[in-house]
C-alpha cells in the first residue's frame, strides 16, 4: 500500500480548511497525513486545532524577518524538516515567495472562480461582497498551483455554485465553502495519484 501523502498546511486564521482535511482523513476519503502546520500569526484557531491533534505547529510571522526571502526560507525549512510532499495554503493571508523546489507542489484554494474576483485584497467576505455587487449568477471555488502572484498559477479544479437573488455575503460564503470542502480533497487526490501535469502554464488531468 502506498504511503499517505505528507501535507504541510499554511494558515492565518480559524482553520476551517484544515478541519475539513482532517475530517476527510478521519473518514478515510483522503489518503494523507498532516505533517506540519505553519501559521503566519500567533494564537489562531487553526493553530489550536492542530495542537489538539498533536500536529507540529510553527508560527512564522513575516514581520519577524528582514526580507520576504528570509521569511520564505524559514517557512520552507519547516516544510523540509517535516518531509512534506505537498503544501496546501488554507487561508494563508500573506504572500509566500515559493522556493523553486516547491513550485508544482504548492496549492491554494480561492473562494471564487479565478480569474474573476481574485488578487491582492480579495479574500474572505471581500470576495463574496464583490461577487454580489457585480450581479453575476454563478460563483464557486478554484484550487490552483501557487506561483509568486496572488491567486495566480495553473488551475487544477473548479466547482461552481449558484448566486441567488436573496444571497448575503454570509449565505454565499457558506455555499462556496461547501464546494471548497469537496474541491480541495479532490485536487489533493489527483496530485497523490500523479494525474496532474503542467503544460504551457495549464494543468492537464491525466
Amino acid at each position: 500500500m502506498p504511503q499517505p501523502l505528507h501535507l504541510g498546511i499554511l494558515l492565518s486564521g480559524g482553520g476551517r480548511t484544515l478541519q475539513n482535511l482532517l475530517d476527510q482523513i478521519d473518514r478515510g476519503t483522503l489518503a494523507a497525513e498532516i505533517a506540519v502546520v505553519i501559521a503566519s500569526r500567533s494564537n489562531t484557531g487553526g493553530e489550536a486545532k492542530a495542537r489538539v491533534r498533536g500536529i507540529p505547529v510553527h508560527v512564522v510571522r513575516p514581520k519577524d524577518f528582514p526580507t520576504p526571502e528570509a521569511f520564505s526560507a524559514a517557512v520552507a525549512a519547516h516544510l523540509d524538516a517535516a518531509g512534506v510532499d505537498l503544501v496546501c495554503l488554507a487561508g494563508f493571508m500573506v504572500l509566500w515567495p515559493v522556493p523553486e523546489r516547491y513550485l508544482g507542489r504548492t496549492m491554494n484554494i480561492h473562494p471564487a472562480l479565478i480569474p474573476a474576483f481574485c488578487g491582492q485584497g480579495m479574500y474572505g467576505h471581500h470576495v463574496h461582497e464583490a461577487v454580489l455587487a457585480s450581479g453575476v449568477k454563478v460563483s464557486g471555488c478554484t484550487v490552483h498551483f501557487v506561483d509568486n502572484e496572488y491567486d495566480h498559477g495553473p488551475i487544477i479544479v473548479q466547482r461552481q455554485v449558484p448566486v441567488l437573488s436573496e444571497d448575503t455575503p454570509d449565505t454565499l460564503a457558506a455555499r462556496v465553502f461547501e464546494a471548497e470542502c469537496a474541491a480541495y480533497p479532490e485536487a489533493i487526490r489527483l496530485f497523490a495519484a500523479r494525474r496532474l501535469k503542467i503544460v504551457s502554464g495549464r494543468v492537464q488531468i491525466l
